[in-house]
C-alpha cells in the first residue's frame, strides 16, 4: 500500500457511542396515545425523550396559572411612524391602538359634551371601554395530569391562546393534549414537561360539586363518592398491588403445572359447616297484600295461623255472595272481591310455607326442598369454599387450583371481617403434608418478590402514606426461610403470649 493510503487508514474513526440514538416513545396500541408511565417511570425521569412529539391524556390533579409579562410600550415617531418595542418584535394592531388611547380619550372628551370634570371622566372611561374592549392578559396554565398508569404526574404547559385557563385549572378536568417534550421551564422536581401545541379534547367539570381537591381526603370520606376513589393515589396504588398479586398467583401455579378450575358460585352443597351460608332466593313476598293495608312480608305473617285465614276466607266469600244478590252497591262489591282475592293469596302462601317446613324437618339440610315460587328446585347458597369440587378434579387432573370469591354470613364486629373475600384453594394429588407446606411457602415468597419487582413505585408511595415497613417486610418474607413447628409447639407459644387485651375473651387453644 502507498503512504497516502496508510495515512488515511490511521485516521481515527468517531465512536458510535458519541451520537446516541434517541429512544422513541411507545404509543398505546388501542388509544393512539402515550401512557405516562412510559415517560415518567424511566430511570432518567423522561429526560432522554426530549424534543419528541407525543399525545398524552389524563385528568388534572393540581394546577396553577402564571401571568405573562405585560405588552411592551409602543413608541411613535415623526409622522406617526410606529417604532418597535424594547424587545425588537413586530407590533400588532391592537398594541398600536392601545398606544393611541390617550389621544382617543381627548377626542371623546371634546365631542362627548361632558359638563363636570369628575362625571365627565367616568363617562369618558365607560365610552372608551365600550369602544375598545380590554384584551385578556396573556397567561400560561401549568397542569399536573395523571392517567393512572404511574404514581407520578406529568407537567403540561398550555398557553392561553390555545385554551383559556378557566377551563383547564379546575381539578378533575380531563384533557387530551398533543405537544413536544422539553426541559422544565421552572426548576423543580420534574425532569421533563410537555409544551402543548394542540388540545384534542377538554372535559370540563363543575368545580363546586367535584369532590376531589388538591388536598388529600380521608378514605372514609371517599366512600360517599365511590366512582372517584380510584383517582386518589392511595386507592389506585392498592388496586395496582392487588392486580399484581392476582397476576403473580396465576403465574406461580401455571409455572408449577397446576390446572386452573372454575368452581361454581351458586351451589347446593354446604361446604363450610363451620360457618353460616347466604341463601339465594328469588321469591318476592312483599307483593302480597291483605285487607288493603299495604304489602305484607312473610315476617309480618309469621304469627298468623292458616286456620284463621281460612275461616276469614269463608266469611269473605259469604259477604261477596250477599252483595251479588242485593245489587245495591257496585263499589262495595268490587272492594269485597278484591279483599277476597288478597286473602286467598295469603292463604296459598301460608299453606306453601307450612308444607316447606314439614319437608325441611323430614329431610336433611342439603336435600331437595321445593319452595313455593322459587327459581331453583333445591336450596341454593353462595359458596363458602370450592374444595369439594377441586377434590374431584384433582383425582382426574392431578394438581388443580381455584381463585374466586367466597362468602360467609357470620356476623362479626371486627373491621377485618368481610362477608365477601377472594380465596386461593389448591388440591395436590398424591402429596403429603410436607409437600403442601413447601408449596405454600414457595407461593408466598413468589408473590412477595413479584410485587416488590413490579409495583415498587406504588409500594414506595404506600410506605410513606400507610405503612412505613411494608417494603422491608416484603423483602424479608421473600428471602427468609420459614421455620416449621408442630401443632403442639404452636399451642404452647400461643398460650405463653396470651390473648390481646383489646379483643374479646377467648378460650386458649388446646392440643389435639
Amino acid at each position: 500500500m502507498s503512504n497516502e493510503h496508510q495515512v488515511l487508514d490511521e485516521t481515527p474513526k468517531p465512536m458510535e457511542t458519541e451520537m446516541p440514538v434517541p429512544v422513541p416513545v411507545v404509543f398505546h396500541k388501542y388509544s393512539e396515545r402515550v401512557l405516562l408511565k412510559t415517560i415518567l417511570d424511566r430511570r432518567d425521569g423522561g429526560s432522554g425523550l426530549l424534543d419528541q412529539r407525543v399525545v398524552v391524556g389524563g385528568w388534572v390533579k393540581s394546577s396553577r396559572e402564571i401571568r405573562k409579562d405585560p405588552v411592551p410600550a409602543v413608541h411613535t415617531g415623526v409622522g406617526g411612524e410606529v417604532k418597535e418595542g424594547a424587545g425588537g418584535k413586530d407590533v400588532k394592531c391592537v398594541e398600536v391602538f392601545q398606544s393611541r388611547i390617550p389621544f382617543l380619550r381627548t377626542i371623546i372628551k371634546v365631542f362627548g359634551g361632558s359638563t363636570g370634570h369628575g362625571h365627565g371622566h367616568g363617562h369618558t372611561k365607560d365610552k372608551l371601554e365600550s369602544v375598545v374592549p380590554r384584551p385578556p392578559q396573556p397567561a400560561i396554565s401549568m397542569l399536573q395530569i395523571s392517567d393512572g398508569s404511574s404514581v407520578m404526574s406529568l407537567q403540561i404547559i398550555v398557553d392561553s391562546s390555545i385554551a383559556p385557563p378557566s377551563q383547564l385549572l379546575p381539578t378533575g378536568t380531563c384533557i387530551l393534549a398533543e405537544g413536544v417534550l422539553q426541559k422544565p421551564t421552572l426548576q423543580g422536581k420534574h425532569a421533563i414537561e410537555l409544551k402543548t401545541e394542540k388540545l384534542l379534547h377538554i372535559g370540563i367539570v363543575d368545580q363546586e360539586s367535584y369532590p376531589l381537591s388538591k388536598k388529600s381526603l380521608p378514605l372514609a370520606r371517599l366512600r360517599d363518592c365511590a366512582h372517584f376513589r380510584p383517582r386518589t393515589t392511595t386507592v389506585a396504588s392498592v388496586m395496582k398491588v392487588r392486580s399484581a398479586l392476582n397476576q403473580a398467583s396465576h403465574a406461580f401455579f401455571r409455572n408449577q403445572g397446576f390446572v386452573h378450575v372454575e368452581v361454581p358460585i351458586l351451589t347446593a352443597t354446604d361446604t363450610g359447616a363451620f360457618s353460616k351460608n347466604f341463601r339465594v332466593s328469588t321469591s318476592n313476598f312483599s307483593s302480597k297484600e291483605v285487607d288493603g293495608e299495604g304489602p305484607v312480608s312473610m315476617d309480618d305473617t309469621a304469627n298468623v295461623s292458616l286456620d284463621t285465614v281460612k275461616h276469614s276466607l269463608v266469611e269473605k266469600i259469604k259477604k261477596v255472595e250477599e252483595l251479588k244478590r242485593s245489587d245495591s252497591n257496585k263499589e262495595a262489591l268490587i272492594a269485597a272481591v278484591q279483599d277476597l282475592h288478597k286473602t286467598n293469596l295469603l292463604a296459598e302462601e301460608l299453606e306453601a310455607r307450612s308444607k316447606s317446613k314439614s319437608k325441611s324437618k323430614a329431610h336433611s339440610k342439603t336435600k331437595s326442598v321445593k319452595t313455593h315460587g322459587e327459581f331453583f328446585s333445591n336450596q341454593a347458597f353462595l359458596t363458602t369454599s370450592g374444595s369439594l369440587h377441586l377434590e374431584s378434579c384433582a383425582s382426574a387432573l392431578g394438581n388443580v387450583y381455584a381463585f374466586g370469591p367466597r362468602f360467609e354470613a357470620d356476623r362479626s364486629e371486627s373491621k377485618k371481617y368481610l362477608a365477601e373475600r377472594w380465596m386461593i384453594e389448591t388440591e395436590i394429588a398424591f402429596s403429603e403434608l410436607e409437600g403442601a407446606m413447601n408449596c405454600a411457602e414457595d407461593f408466598f415468597k413468589f408473590v412477595c418478590e413479584w410485587v416488590s419487582d413490579n409495583c415498587y413505585e406504588n409500594l414506595y408511595f404506600l410506605s410513606k402514606r400507610v405503612d412505613r415497613g411494608i417494603v422491608d417486610r416484603l423483602h424479608s418474607a421473600a428471602s427468609t426461610p420459614f421455620e416449621k413447628i408442630t401443632y403442639a409447639t404452636a399451642v404452647e407459644v400461643l398460650n405463653k403470649v396470651g390473648v390481646d387485651k383489646g379483643s374479646k375473651k377467648e378460650e386458649p387453644p388446646k392440643p389435639n
